[in-house]
């Protein structure tokens, strides 16, 4: 038995919160801008992914509009800074809605850090940068997609292998979830991908 939810038939808040509920765990992009009169800004955004490998893209989507989207499409640049587990507070605080002339860096404490291609600042205590000028933005209903090319990534040494991967153990990457929920890295597994010559006769999962 399943519950079935017509779009059409639920207030706009109410799906949108099922639907959040069902796309987990969304990583997030705290993306930091810079307002036209030099205002610092940082905020998470949970709907954020690749877009492009060559030329490497990244987009998040800006439910409505807000400083961020102001911001970039005035400057033309911004930051993805990496989400890790140890600064869940800062980055819950810096979701909050103040008011544009007020920083999200000052008020939840954070550290600016100068960027190398662009003009927008990085979070100094973050683990990661993705710099970016922006490529485009699509429109989309009460939604803005905002692809953004990417200039530098600047990662802490730290959080590297010997091969220069990042350890996502070390990352300890956070993600939305449903609600008030968020998620931590939990359990990580591998398993590799099987190509078609290689595909048994008769497919069985292995026992977990």
């Amino acid at each position: 038995m399943r519950t079935d939810f017509d779009p059409r038939n639920l207030p706009r808040r109410d799906f949108y919160r099922l639907l959040n509920s069902l796309v987990v765990p969304r990583p997030i992009a705290w993306v930091s801008s810079r307002s036209a009169t030099g205002v610092d800004n940082l905020a998470p955004h949970s709907f954020f992914t690749v877009a492009s490998v060559s030329p490497a893209i990244v987009q998040f989507t800006s439910v409505g509009v807000k400083d961020t989207l102001r911001n970039i499409l005035a400057t033309g640049d911004f930051v993805v800074n990496f989400t890790p587990e140890s600064l869940f507070e800062e980055v819950n605080a810096t979701g909050t809605d103040f008011e544009p002339q007020e920083s999200e860096f000052d008020r939840a404490g954070l550290t600016r850090e100068p960027s190398l291609t662009v003009g927008s600042m990085r979070v100094a205590q973050s683990p990661a940068a993705i710099e970016c000028r922006l490529h485009s933005t699509l429109e989309l209903g009460d939604c803005t997609l905002v692809f953004g090319e990417v200039t530098h990534i600047a990662v802490a040494s730290d959080v590297l292998d010997d091969g220069g991967h990042p350890l996502v153990e070390k990352l300890r990457p956070l993600s939305r979830l449903g609600l008030d929920e968020w998620g931590t890295i939990g359990e990580v597994k591998e398993i590799q991908r099987i190509r078609a010559s290689d595909w048994p006769r008769e497919f069985r999962p292995r026992e977990q």
